[in-house]
């Protein structure tokens, strides 16, 4: 059974999952309308797999017999100035993340919720390895940014991203 405090920073982090959802939703809509279509399909990936954490806490709360509560979600920004400016907003978008699943790392450890610390293991590594894959496309869009045939071929690039079948949770 969880405990008041962990159900409750679980579900603050249930919501911060779907809001970064419907965050690289709103990229992907940019990207759209900059007909940079392979750059809108790898954050609809990116979309997806957060709805896919969601779901993994969703879960987690009820087999831990807690109660799941879903808040509003506020608008997520529209408009970047640049293929650019969107990705930097994508990796901030991330680290943020990283952030609060520290804090609910950092309350199981405080409240000895040793289930809880091990499910949370898998969305800190999986942090480690999204902000790479974002940093590393943001480097790439900064070397690239003022040749249109560059941006051409990143966008065919993002274009061939797959969803990954990752290792699921031990919990």
């Amino acid at each position: 059974m969880l405990s008041e405090k962990i159900q409750q920073v679980l579900n603050k982090q249930l919501n911060t999952e779907f809001h970064s959802a419907y965050t690289y939703l709103s990229l992907a809509a940019y990207f759209e309308d900059l007909d940079l279509n392979g750059f809108a399909h790898w954050m609809k990936i990116q979309y997806q797999e957060e709805l896919q954490h969601a779901d993994k806490i969703y879960t987690f709360i009820n087999n831990r017999d807690g109660r799941v509560i879903i808040e509003p979600l506020a608008a997520p920004r529209a408009e970047w100035a640049s293929p650019l400016e969107a990705f930097k907003s994508a990796l901030a978008n991330e680290q943020a993340l990283s952030q609060k699943i520290y804090e609910v790392v950092d309350e199981a450890l405080q409240e000895r919720d040793h289930a809880t610390h091990a499910f949370m293991q898998w969305f800190v590594n999986e942090q480690v390895e999204e902000e790479a894959i974002v940093r590393d496309i943001v480097s790439d869009i900064e070397r690239v940014i003022e040749s249109k045939d560059g941006l051409f071929l990143m966008d065919r690039d993002l274009a061939g991203r797959t969803p990954q079948v990752r290792q699921e949770s031990p919990v």
